[in-house]
């Protein structure tokens, strides 16, 4: 899968398709002009960028997602789990849970979340 990692202007720009699409190409270079202060040249190359890595498809002059901003997110977790603790989500977890006091209502979405997998 094609490296999907996103700056900081780029996650903005992404969050921009995302709210608004489907979308009209014109009109995101609109919205980018007046919210992010680029140029219509600008707009089109980091769209054809991210079309690239294949978040986002612009056909006939239409751009949306290829995949939904909560799949995007899903990777990149997944993608940093994996990276910086071997794919071991308890490590994760772990390492998380030490530097961060979990509230009761955060453990008790926890234990729903795992007791709905195991019934899967």
């Amino acid at each position: 899968m094609e490296d999907m990692r996103l700056g900081v202007v780029e996650a903005r720009f992404a969050d921009i398709i995302w709210e608004n699409e489907p979308i009209q190409s014109r009109a995101l270079s609109e919205i980018c002009e007046r919210e992010l202060n680029w140029k219509r040249p600008t707009t089109y190359t980091v769209l054809r960028k991210l079309c690239e890595k294949g978040l986002f498809q612009n056909v006939d002059g239409i751009v949306s997602s290829v995949i939904s901003k909560q799949e995007y997110h899903a990777v990149q977790s997944e993608r940093f789990v994996d990276e910086t603790f071997e794919g071991s989500l308890p490590a994760f977890l772990n390492a998380f849970a030490t530097r961060k006091s979990l509230s009761r209502e955060e453990i008790n979405q926890i234990r729903k979340m795992i007791d709905s997998y195991g019934e899967e």
